[in-house]
């Protein structure tokens, strides 16, 4: 059992300063009236050691506990009134060690408060950068229509087209950053349910028939399916995850590519789905940040192409949503694996 040291201290002062005492009451009563009462000493002693040890004890806590307080009110965020007194402690290497973790704790607080403020300024920038361009390509079309253009049928039609994929854009954007922000604030229900992946990937697959024959590309399974694979999750969620990874492969896939489907059980409860693509790959370096919102490998090419910069985001809140993991393999100039996984229904 340890022993404060306030006591151990109080202990040695005493005995130190009732041995003194009782020293001195002994020399007098020998010195000067011839008397030796080493009984009357002892008790002198004892007696004075128990005064002194309380008074010291009393004083010398009430007087680092007084300092320590003012430690806990300089240092501490919450109420000083709250604070426990037998909570307390005088030990000053513990209060050195409570100290240096206060200190590591609001640095890392400080860290990650800077790390938000950087986060939420190229949020904001990136916002407007992104809501302004369709904004102004379709303020000046109408602007340029209300000028005299309207009156030729050929150039309003094609400029109100124009416009009208600016408004499209813009909507897109809007719609984008409802869902992300329900994501992150789990205000987006998720029905988990059983379904058949195949089912939904096939539906994708149709959706985007058209589009990738005008890029030659091929939109295929890895191999035949003859059974269906049943998944647990959101199918209308899921189906959003695949349409926003294979619209991603086409606008960074080569003209005559493939993006293949694959669906793998490389654990017993999951199921893996992967999306392979043929073209143009992601450099190391931008991997990392391949997930965050508006992050765009190749800014200019990717907003000539459209989109919002939201689907990847997008795609990772809605599998994490699902207690799901996702990742990326990826190799520059020789193409992409987006696999995330399900749980395998029972």
């Amino acid at each position: 059992m340890r022993i404060k040291k306030t006591y151990v201290f109080a202990f040695t002062t005493s005995l130190i300063f009732s041995l003194f005492v009782s020293g001195g009451f002994l020399s007098l009563l020998y010195f000067k009236y011839n008397i030796v009462d080493i009984e009357t000493g002892v008790e002198v002693c004892l007696a004075t050691f128990i005064l002194f040890f309380i008074l010291l004890q009393l004083q010398v806590k009430s007087f680092i506990y007084n300092r320590v307080r003012k430690i806990y009110e300089d240092i501490s965020l919450l109420d000083v009134n709250n604070l426990d007194k037998n909570l307390m402690t005088t030990d000053i290497d513990a209060i050195s060690k409570e100290v240096q973790k206060f200190a590591e704790d609001k640095q890392l607080e400080i860290e990650s408060l800077n790390e938000r403020e950087n986060y939420r300024r190229e949020f904001l920038g990136n916002v407007s950068h992104e809501l302004k361009t369709p904004l102004f390509t379709v303020q000046g079309y109408l602007l340029t229509l209300i000028e005299g253009a309207a009156e030729d049928k050929a150039i309003r039609d094609r400029y109100l087209e124009r416009a009208n994929i600016g408004v499209e854009r813009l909507t897109s954007i809007v719609k984008d950053l409802d869902m992300i922000s329900k994501l992150e604030t789990n205000d987006l229900n998720i029905k988990i349910e059983p379904f058949n992946i195949l089912e939904v990937v096939q539906n994708v697959f149709d959706l985007f028939e058209m589009k990738v024959k005008k890029k030659n590309m091929t939109l295929r399974f890895d191999k035949l399916y003859e059974f269906p694979e049943f998944v647990m999750g959101d199918p209308a969620k899921i189906e959003q995850v695949l349409i926003n990874l294979i619209v991603n492969s086409i606008k960074y896939g080569k003209l005559g590519g493939t993006i293949m489907v694959s669906i793998e059980s490389l654990e017993k409860n999951k199921v893996t789905i992967k999306v392979t693509d043929n073209g143009e790959g992601i450099k190391k370096e931008n991997i990392g940040r391949i997930f965050e919102r508006f992050y765009r490998v190749d800014k200019s090419r990717s907003r000539d192409q459209g989109g919002s910069g939201l689907g990847l985001a997008i795609v990772k809140h809605i599998i994490e949503a699902h207690k799901q993991t996702i990742s990326l393999e990826s190799e520059y100039g020789k193409g992409s694996v987006f696999s995330f996984t399900l749980k395998r229904a029972s």
